[in-house]
């Protein structure tokens, strides 16, 4: 069915459609201290519409903002469809940004009102957080000093009927992790997350025997879309991680049948399955026919994939041999793209259509075209109406027919299969005057799994050199082992590139980007601007020094 033809139905009266017909379904399902707490459909509409009618009863005006600043839970959720349900605009933020970060958001939005969560540490986010803004503690989370949801929603009468809104109203600004500066607040109505999710979802075949694992942050657009709309516009089930050291056993005990995982998470898999089975005896056990079959199923039942029927990778780019080691597992891994701006309404590959080394094939109702420059540009109904406050940089993203300016190179094979090839804002030009492209020489890092990081740079050097951060396996070799083996790396990545592209030296670095030392977005993408400010005064040094593999 076209776009034309499909009725698009607003995420309140799908959620209410669900508690109608299958209110005691299970949705939501939530580890609290080893113990699973579970929601029916029936029981958050209940909640939901209690603590819709306290907001509605702060007769803020319509449309006025509310944030949430927590990790992903039950609440996150019941809180957005309550902003929604009271009329209001909901303000998501990272739970693991700066205090100055939140305050600039929450003075940027207007927020009158925030929901506090799960926190790793409010003491270090409470400075950020106005003493005049009146904030709502989520259950299970001790946040002091504020009125709690389960006191609000005990002592309010719920909203009886159903209401719903214009599908063109502002539902919620999004507030960008910021790879290349200060968050923008992307602005999207109730349409595009209802045109995105009721196109994407039919087109994947996921429907309401879904069963999703939530752990990246929901105030991410992948996971926004994925799992907040996909359980929405599906009736599936979601189950949330309790923290960073039960993520293996609440993957496990879930068993999703949906999951989304950035590249880096994919690389700590690969990581803990050589930790217990070495390359070597791996490449031996799949060769023999009786056993291989068993140590796959054994491999996808430890990581929790055992049920998983689609794999996506997405946010970042996913090195091909990355995604060839976890097919010879039997884990193929579908890479997708999209962005904030698009509602994460892109490409995907899909389980039968699915082109290793590309990000898939268009959505419905996408449309592609490219710059003179080769940037490409997309568009179609569910993308953005622009960035708060921002008129300027909104006109600036977006050319004269209303196509968004991704940023990204690519190309699109006979098939229609698109593969990015680098940034339009990324290259760099080395002191003989010949740009590079750095992304498609760092992605052929990923076959070395000594290498948890890596940044090519080069600007005003003669050659480029790259930046390079050791995983937790090259952490246990000698200097000499990890020296040796990035050595042959280089030599073998230097084979395949232009004489001006080859790499001179790499230099390998104690200090790991994270986003504590804000060398990562909350996102988990490398902040390619603050890492050059780190240590660009010492490229020249390094470029001279003797050695090929450099330790600093």
């Amino acid at each position: 069915m076209s776009a034309v033809e499909r009725v698009i139905h607003s995420p309140l009266s799908t959620f209410y459609k669900w508690e109608a017909t299958q209110p005691d379904a299970m949705y939501l399902r939530q580890p609290v201290n080893g113990t699973w707490h579970t929601y029916s459909w029936r029981e958050c509409g209940e909640q939901v519409r209690r603590m819709a009618a306290y907001l509605r009863s702060l007769n803020y005006a319509p449309g006025s903002k509310i944030a949430i600043l927590s990790k992903n839970c039950v609440h996150w959720m019941l809180s957005d469809y309550a902003i929604w349900m009271a009329g209001y605009v909901s303000v998501p933020m990272y739970p693991n940004m700066a205090p100055t970060t939140v305050r600039q958001i929450l003075d940027h939005s207007e927020s009158k009102l925030l929901f506090v969560g799960k926190l790793d540490d409010w003491e270090y986010l409470k400075p950020g957080v106005p003493e005049t803004l009146p904030c709502i503690a989520y259950p299970f989370y001790s946040v002091p000093g504020f009125p709690t949801w389960d006191d609000i929603v005990s002592k309010t009468d719920p909203i009886t009927d159903n209401p719903d809104f214009p599908m063109d109203n502002l539902c919620t600004i999004m507030y960008t992790s910021g790879t290349t500066g200060v968050p923008k607040g992307v602005m999207h109505k109730f349409y595009n997350f209802a045109y995105a999710a009721e196109m994407a979802f039919p087109a994947l075949n996921i429907d309401n025997t879904a069963i999703f694992f939530s752990y990246l942050p929901m105030c991410h657009i992948a996971e926004r879309l994925l799992i907040e709309m996909g359980s929405l516009y599906t009736g599936g089930q979601v189950s949330f991680a309790e923290s960073l050291d039960t993520f293996p056993k609440n993957l496990q005990d879930t068993a999703p049948t949906i999951f989304l995982a950035v590249p880096r998470i994919w690389a700590k898999f690969q990581e803990k399955i050589l930790e217990k089975m070495p390359q070597k005896k791996l490449d031996r056990m799949l060769k023999i026919p009786i056993i291989k079959g068993v140590v796959k199923t054994k491999i996808k039942k430890a990581l929790g994939l055992h049920n998983a029927d689609q794999v996506f990778s997405g946010a970042a780019p996913i090195s091909v041999d990355l995604i060839n080691w976890f097919w010879k597992l039997d884990i193929r891994i579908q890479q997708a793209y999209a962005m904030t701006e698009d509602c994460c309404y892109s490409h995907t590959n899909y389980k039968d259509r699915n082109r290793i080394g590309t990000v898939g094939l268009r959505f419905p109702g996408v449309e592609l075209k490219f710059s003179e420059q080769g940037e490409m540009l997309v568009k179609h109904p569910a993308m953005m109406l622009g960035y708060y406050k921002e008129d300027a940089l909104t006109q600036e993203v977006f050319d004269e027919e209303g196509f968004f300016k991704t940023g990204d190179k690519a190309e699109v094979d006979a098939d229609g299969f698109l593969k990015i090839t680098g940034r339009v804002k990324e290259l760099f030009k080395t002191s003989k005057g010949k740009y590079v492209a750095p992304m498609p020489i760092e992605m052929k890092f990923a076959n070395n799994t000594d290498v948890g990081q890596v940044l090519v740079v080069g600007y005003a050097l003669p050659q480029p050199i790259a930046l390079v951060t050791l995983s937790e396996n090259g952490k246990k070799k000698s200097k000499q082992e990890v020296s040796d083996d990035l050595v042959k790396t280089l030599k073998a990545i230097n084979a395949t590139l232009d004489s001006f592209e080859k790499l001179e030296k790499v230099v390998v670095l104690n200090e790991e980007w994270t986003i504590a030392n804000n060398l990562l977005t909350p996102s988990l993408k490398v902040k390619r601007n603050e890492v050059e400010k780190k240590f660009q005064d010492n490229y020249e040094k390094w470029f001279e020094m003797k050695d090929i593999a450099i330790w600093q």
